[in-house]
């Protein structure tokens, strides 16, 4: 009896197809159509940091085609700042985004641009902000503990907001001022000769009111959105260190999504970035001038301004040193902002 090869090689080979096809095509199908949630969470609200997240959920809805759906929550709605973090970490939200020195107890490199002294002025921390090789170092911190790196755009220089005025160097002997919990900010406040006292942003301001500490190491745009006026009217702008943002995503999370999705959420990302740098430098403007309207600003004589600088920019070379991998991340950032100063 003769056989007909060719024909039944063409029916295995189409049996064959069928059966992949019913085994790959619902897959596909499923993980096209499954909706990502994407909970990002800040301290902050109605400032650069809640702007950014804003921008960034309306362009990863856009360019998913919906396939990611973005939640915000500002004014700390998720917890304190540490309860972000951890929930970022294990995947229980998606997102945080605030100062980069909260991360220093999961990575004590996060705290580096802290250094006080390196950046010179706002137009330099715009500069110093878009470099390739400073980026790649801060993004890159964290992959070990869960945490995938997304942006990092700039901030405001650092002010002191104080129940009494603080106009000459000598005021800030014995005042109690919260400062993030980095050493860097610590050793800087210890070097004009206050305590520092470590708290989260939601914390600030009753112990202001309560008199708890006499002050905090603060941010133009949270002052004013948040009516800090209401506890302190003295601002003392000592514009160092330079404060900078980062959005911090679950890289439990991250790593779940689809290659496309991935490439989406970090390309926007960047993008929302660029966006809000230039929007942050005018609206601390605003911020700045309604401060006026209702409290005080407070400038150091020049000599003592001058005095301050070279103060605070020995405290964060010596912090570093004191730790092989800050110093290395220190030498990236005074590299970056030497280039672009």
């Amino acid at each position: 009896m003769r056989v007909d090869r060719g024909i039944d090689l063409r029916t295995v080979v189409g049996v064959v197809a069928l059966i992949l096809c019913s085994f790959t095509t619902p897959n596909a199908a499923r993980a096209e159509d499954k909706t990502y949630v994407m909970k990002l969470g800040t301290a902050t609200i109605n400032e650069s940091q809640h702007e950014w997240c804003k921008r960034f959920v309306a362009m990863v809805e856009k360019d998913s085609g919906g396939r990611i759906k973005g939640e915000i929550y500002p004014a700390s709605q998720l917890g304190a700042i540490p309860r972000q973090l951890e929930g970022v970490q294990f995947g229980a939200i998606q997102g945080y985004v605030g100062p980069p020195e909260f991360l220093a107890g999961i990575d004590e490199r996060y705290e580096v641009l802290s250094a006080p002294g390196l950046v010179a002025d706002f137009a330099h921390e715009v500069r110093i902000v878009k470099d390739p090789e400073l980026q790649k170092l801060m993004l890159g911190f964290g992959a070990d503990k869960g945490i995938h790196g997304a942006a990092l755009f700039i901030a405001q220089p650092s002010l002191v907001i104080a129940r009494a005025p603080i106009a000459h160097l000598a005021d800030f002997t014995g005042k109690k001022l919260r400062v993030f919990a980095a050493d860097m900010q610590q050793e800087m406040i210890k070097s004009l000769g206050s305590s520092p006292v470590a708290m989260t942003l939601g914390d600030v301001l009753p112990a202001i009111q309560q008199g708890a500490i006499d002050g905090s190491v603060l941010a133009m745009t949270v002052i004013t959105t948040m009516h800090f006026w209401d506890a302190a009217k003295y601002v003392t702008e000592i514009d160092q260190p330079f404060i900078f943002s980062m959005a911090f995503l679950s890289k439990k999370w991250f790593d779940a999504l689809p290659a496309d999705l991935q490439t989406i959420v970090d390309a926007d990302a960047a993008k929302a970035a660029i966006e809000v740098n230039p929007w942050q430098v005018e609206f601390f403007n605003k911020a700045r001038q309604t401060w006026a309207e209702h409290g005080e600003l407070i400038r150091l004589p020049e000599n003592e301004q001058s005095q301050l600088i070279k103060s605070v920019t020995a405290v964060g070379a010596a912090v570093a040193k004191r730790k092989p991998s800050l110093e290395q991340a220190y030498d990236v950032f005074a590299a970056a902002a030497k280039r672009t100063k």
